[in-house]
């Protein structure tokens, strides 16, 4: 019988990056004041912590526990009241190492009138890129964030879970190092929300680095290296998720479904030496996240249809760090469900266009009738015709004559 011990997924996605550092906190606070200079709020407390290349970093925190006041920090949209912080080498306030950082913040903040190209388009600008680039990144962007068919619709109109889509392609428009995102899949759905999280994953394996700042345990659970658990503006905990979450006095033996008679004889040996209310016997049970996609793609091999956004594609081509060869399958966000084959529209073959162009047979047929004499007409026609210049009928009729040979 295999035995397994029991461990966080997230401990064999990927090792813990040895890079080189890519943040440095040292001593960090940070104390919000009242309107007469009075200490009002110690948000952040005295903390310390690096991030290296290529690690995801997840931060963790009951609300109001400093999480959001530390991004802001390390953005340098807020001034430390003391320590120290650095990103890649340089300040927060750095502007260089401002264009390195793609952030994704806690509230998407979207000019509601643009539509998703627009508003691609625009905080593309900002970084300088070349428009050639720019609508090369954001057809790519919409179609690995699943908006592909609604690029056109004003942002206003979406959805809390579809502005958060778009708001993460926005942090990756120009191609970040550093990653930051606050709460990424508040508001997303489930299928929304495994994309996020394989996309986190897909980036770090290309030597990006993320941070991940969320109050979601299962989503964090699934991505990070390291965490730091914050409480009162201080970190209470601080390692490897197979570090905090490993349980070494317990052990998971895992086995087929054995016959009655062995499963008693094993209860047996073991209850010789472990008190019996110390043993649990159940089926192991996956988790409602997985089910609830298998569901989803039975739906979509059905043909079932929806007006909302979709699963993504693979990575955006530009993320892949000029990777020559295809992304392997594990390193896409969420595998495009296609329709069966038997339930795909069938293109209706179109005739091959000939060689030389045609003969207008009907023209043709008029004009050679219009050769002979035409008899009277009895009554007025109905509809007014041109007359036939029958002078010029024979020329007509010899070049297109030539034309058809």
């Amino acid at each position: 019988m295999p035995v397994t011990e029991s461990s966080p997924p997230s401990a064999v996605r990927h090792p813990q990056s040895t890079g080189e550092v890519v943040v440095s906190v040292r001593g960090l606070t940070k104390v919000f004041k009242d309107f007469w200079n009075r200490p009002k709020a110690r948000a952040v407390d005295n903390v310390d912590f690096e991030v290296r290349q290529g690690e995801v970093f997840g931060l963790l925190g009951p609300n109001g526990s400093g999480k959001s006041t530390t991004v802001k920090l390390m953005l340098g949209l807020l001034y430390p009241t003391k320590g120290h912080i650095e990103v890649f080498g340089h300040s927060p306030r750095h502007v260089q190492t401002k264009s390195r950082i793609g952030y994704l913040p806690e509230e998407s903040y979207l000019y509601r009138y643009l539509n998703s190209r627009e508003t691609l388009d625009f905080f593309g600008n900002l970084f300088h890129l070349p428009k050639g680039e720019r609508n090369n990144r954001t057809e790519q962007l919409l179609e690995m964030v699943g908006l592909g068919k609604v690029q056109t619709r004003v942002v206003g109109e979406f959805s809390k879970g579809m502005q958060r889509r778009i708001g993460l392609a926005q942090a990756l428009i120009n191609d970040p190092d550093l990653v930051i995102l606050d709460e990424p899949t508040s508001g997303l759905d489930p299928i929304g929300c495994r994309e996020v999280k394989d996309l986190i994953l897909a980036l770090a394996r290309r030597g990006k680095t993320v941070i991940l700042s969320s109050h979601l345990l299962a989503d964090v659970e699934d991505v990070c290296d390291r965490v730091v658990i914050y409480y009162g503006g201080k970190i209470q905990a601080m390692g490897t998720l197979k570090e905090l979450l490993a349980t070494p006095d317990t052990l998971r033996i895992t086995t087929p479904v054995l016959p009655r008679e062995t499963l008693e004889r094993v209860l047996e040996i073991v209850r010789r030496d472990v008190a019996a209310d110390k043993v649990r016997v159940d089926n192991p049970t996956q988790n409602l996240e997985s089910y609830f996609l298998d569901v989803v793609q039975r739906a979509r091999q059905a043909a079932a249809e929806t007006s909302g956004a979709i699963s993504g594609a693979r990575v955006a081509p530009y993320l892949r760090a000029g990777a020559q060869e295809p992304p392997p399958a594990t390193e896409k966000i969420l595998e495009r469900l296609a329709l069966p084959e038997a339930a795909r529209p069938v293109a209706k073959p179109q005739p091959a266009s000939p060689a030389e162009p045609a003969v207008n047979e009907r023209k043709l047929e008029t004009l050679t009738k219009a050769t002979e004499p035409a008899a009277p007409a009895k009554s007025a026609p109905a509809a007014k015709t041109e007359p036939v210049d029958l002078s010029k009928a024979d020329e007509t009729l010899s070049s297109l004559l030539k034309k058809s040979k």
